[in-house]
């Protein structure tokens, strides 16, 4: 059965896929999403296991500005309705994933969104006039184009032999009782593994946790989804010799004997020595991935880091299917462990940006700006306002920023939140003078301890530390052609209020002014590239 061909299928009704069927309701485009279960959000039903998100609702933040909350609400969806802001649905710091599922649900009904539900995407063909999506019960959906927005919705599992003999994260006991008294191995060293490592820390008698690469702690990377505080006790039962251990190196091996497994294990920290260790409970917690199975050959898009993500344009399209393009988590093939593109309060922005970018591209819509003059104290006067209140510069670090685009005739344009690679490759900077700015840590801010005082950090609001600066602070960027012609960092400053006259606002005019005058030249807080 064949359905009317539609601007815009989007598979998948999680967080991404109602925040762009929202913004594509808005715009006027004829859509639908196509969403496998029976309500929105089917992934965080189940997910994570044990029940807390690492995703922080600061609800007292001593504002009312609903664009400064958002910097610290990390569940909303964006729109219009102050209803719909998730403190309303959860008090809770680290709030419950049953809340979310709930939140979703009412943000779906709130705007009547078009959502098939219990449709799976079972196979996805595309031929000149865009895509055919065909469902479990034998329906064609058509479309010129096709979102994904399904996330990693596969647990990711290594290549080792006898793994599939271990237990998975996604269906794993979640009752510490079953695990009294029992060796237990856990594979991986992210939240899902340590959040399972946790939980038993009580009951199992022993616990190792084991992967090839270090932990990386999420204070010290500024990558969220680093293991994170709240799920770090495992760490100091490790340290104070609690029967428990992290194991750095790679199993080879796993082999069920009788009720138990022996697992082969290769010791990075000691010469590469193999040991043989005995376990009740071996539990994978390696990850998830996207799924590419129901596109058809002709269709499928190239999938990088270890298969886990398809390649991705700066426009979030396929690097090798035109007209697919990706919402939500799998955007953080873009900034994969360095900025915020895998979790909702960075891809919901990130998912704004798309659709702007398909009004761009599709519907003849251009970017929305607002007009603005040359002269150096407003264009310091437009950005020190953006920084200090900005929620997408200030999650999206690094990947999306404003961007003014000059003229010679004295005018300028500003558009806002504009992911910086696409920016460079966009027709609104070809051939133009044009500057970026952006909120960004400084270089190497995850190699040092943040706790160690002994650690020399910039002053704060000091003009001459600017450029070494390591907590994130505002950096802007003159352009000419998409080369790069001068840089001018604004002091860090600890409450991140950038708006000193003589410390912010001062040095940024000047800035401005020199670049537009005479291009780059070095000063007290421009760097040549």
């Amino acid at each position: 059965m064949h359905q009317e061909q539609l601007d815009y299928l989007v598979v998948g009704a999680g967080p991404a896929g109602l925040q762009l069927g929202r913004l594509l309701q808005a715009a006027g485009h004829r859509h639908r999403i196509l969403e496998s279960g029976g309500t929105p959000g089917t992934f965080f039903r189940t997910f994570p296991r044990h029940r807390k998100l690492i995703s922080i609702n600061k609800v007292h933040n001593g504002t009312q500005d609903p664009e400064l909350n958002l910097r610290m609400d990390w569940n909303s969806l964006l729109s219009d309705d102050p209803g719909l802001a998730f403190k309303h649905y959860s008090r809770r710091y680290f709030p419950a994933a049953d809340d979310l599922v709930r939140y979703l649900a009412d943000f779906a009904e709130a705007f009547k969104l078009d959502i098939a539900y219990d449709t799976r995407a079972v196979r996805i063909t595309r031929d000149d006039t865009g895509f055919t999506v065909t469902d479990q019960h034998g329906a064609e959906h058509r479309a010129r184009r096709l979102v994904m927005a399904t996330g990693v919705s596969r647990p990711y599992i290594p290549d080792v032999p006898g793994i599939e003999t271990a237990e998975q994260y996604p269906d794993v006991s979640v009752a510490p009782d079953d695990f009294t008294d029992q060796r237990v191995l856990i594979l991986g060293k992210g939240n899902s593994a340590l959040e399972t490592a946790d939980n038993l820390v009580e009951t199992a008698a022993v616990i190792h946790v084991a992967g090839p690469h270090s932990v990386k702690l999420a204070w010290n990377t500024h990558f969220v989804g680093h293991l994170r505080a709240v799920n770090n006790n495992f760490l100091d039962t490790y340290q104070l010799k609690s029967l428990n251990a992290l194991l750095d190196g790679n199993v080879e091996a796993i082999e069920q004997d009788g009720g138990r497994y022996r697992v082969r294990f290769s010791f990075s920290r000691a010469d590469e020595v193999v040991k043989e260790l005995v376990y009740d409970r071996v539990i994978v917690c390696t990850g998830f991935r996207f799924d590419a199975s129901p596109f058809d050959e002709q269709c499928r898009p190239e999938l990088v880091i270890k298969d886990r993500f398809a390649a991705l344009t700066p426009a979030y399209e396929s690097v090798n299917v035109p007209g697919l393009y990706f919402a939500g988590t799998l955007m953080q093939q873009r900034d994969f462990k360095k900025s915020t593109g895998g979790f909702i309060h960075g891809f919901r922005y990130a998912v704004r940006a798309l659709s702007r970018i398909l009004d761009e591209r599709h519907h003849g819509r251009p970017w929305p700006h607002r007009p603005l003059t040359t002269d150096p104290a407003t264009l310091a006067d437009a950005v020190v306002a953006r920084v200090n209140r900005s929620s997408a510069l200030w999650q999206q670090f690094a990947v999306i920023g404003d961007l003014i685009i000059t003229a010679d005739d004295g005018t300028a344009r500003y558009h806002e939140e504009v992911p910086v690679d696409y920016a460079h490759m966009s027709e609104l900077t070809r051939d133009r003078d044009y500057f970026t700015v952006t909120l960004e840590y400084g270089p190497d801010h995850d190699k040092v301890d943040p706790f160690d005082i002994t650690v020399r950090r910039t002053a704060q609001n000091s003009v001459d530390d600017a450029f070494d600066a390591s907590y994130l602070h505002p950096v802007v960027r003159h352009f000419r052609a998409g080369a790069l012609l001068g840089t001018h960092h604004l002091a860090e400053n600890l409450e991140n209020h950038w708006d000193d006259p003589d410390v912010h606002h001062a040095p940024l005019a000047g800035f401005f002014g020199r670049e537009q005058k005479s291009g780059p030249r070095t000063g007290a807080a421009v760097r040549q590239p």
